[in-house]
């Protein structure tokens, strides 16, 4: 099975035949039409300065509303600046310009009226593939952060106070603006500066992978200042090869957001936070 390339579009862009739901339009401008929505602007062709820009301006944004909000709704304010700037460079384009940026999620993102069955073929296909990346690389996780940490007791599982709360902070709040923004817009549109060319395990990569990975790294340390918070471009290499080998940022928003999960746990666990 032959991967898309990241400027294609994602795999759940076209719905197979008799996946409508009943009395939806077959194609994108019925569907406009039924809803009565105007024709879309397109994007302007991306280039490495406009991309590079956008990137430095919503670092900067990100790091500035991460200092002056409160604790207790930074994350939250961190996420809405992701997102804002995401559906401006992005999401108020048409839908064939979501789609090029994996940004579909099953239909989701689109300005088109929702099929349940594209919906959750497209979320079995991105749990699907984080499962097995974590199957692979938690183990070697598990065993690194005992090393880092010095963990000498043993592991006891502690749950956080509300679960539910803690995933749906992880996959909503967290996971999902840093994947739209930085494998969905920034690893696109550089992509299409910088074609990819390089075949790492069914997918195909380039210097966005790299670029856009060292960005997400550099935008952690700007908002915690430490050293340690560079560490996460490892992660977000793995999450730049899921976008590519998927064509969408589903699996990579699952991954990220069981990654930090996985943290939270283990943190827990060791008696390392509360």
């Amino acid at each position: 099975m032959q991967p898309p390339t990241p400027i294609e579009p994602s795999r759940d862009a076209h719905p197979r035949a008799g996946d409508e739901t009943p009395g939806a339009p077959a194609d994108a401008d019925a569907a406009r039409a039924s809803v009565g929505e105007r024709e879309r602007p397109r994007p302007p062709e991306p280039t490495a300065a406009r991309a590079l820009a956008a990137a430095a301006i919503t670092t900067a944004a990100v790091t500035a509303v991460s200092a002056a909000a409160p604790k207790s709704y930074a994350g939250t304010l961190v996420g809405l600046t992701f997102f804002a700037a995401t559906f401006w460079l992005v999401l108020r384009y048409d839908e064939s310009t979501i789609r090029a940026h994996g940004l579909s999620l099953g239909g989701l993102l689109e300005p088109v009226p929702l099929s349940p069955r594209r919906l959750v073929r497209a979320a079995l296909h991105a749990v699907a593939w984080a499962t097995l990346v974590a199957a692979i690389v938690f183990p070697l996780f598990w065993l690194g952060y005992r090393r880092y940490w010095g963990a000498t007791s043993p592991f006891v599982l502690r749950p956080p106070p509300s679960l539910a709360d803690e995933i749906a902070a992880q996959l909503l709040v967290v996971a999902l603006p840093e994947e739209a923004f930085f494998r969905g817009y920034l690893q696109s549109a550089l992509d299409r500066v910088f074609p990819p060319r390089l075949r790492v395990a069914g997918a195909t990569l380039g210097p966005a992978w790299l670029l856009s990975s060292a960005i997400f790294a550099l935008g952690h340390v700007l908002t915690i200042q430490h050293p340690a918070r560079l560490a996460v471009f490892f992660p977000a290499l793995l999450f730049g090869w899921l976008r590519a080998r998927t064509g969408g940022i589903g699996a990579p928003l699952v991954f990220h957001a069981a990654c930090n999960l996985l943290s939270l746990t283990l943190a827990r666990g060791y008696g390392l936070s509360p």
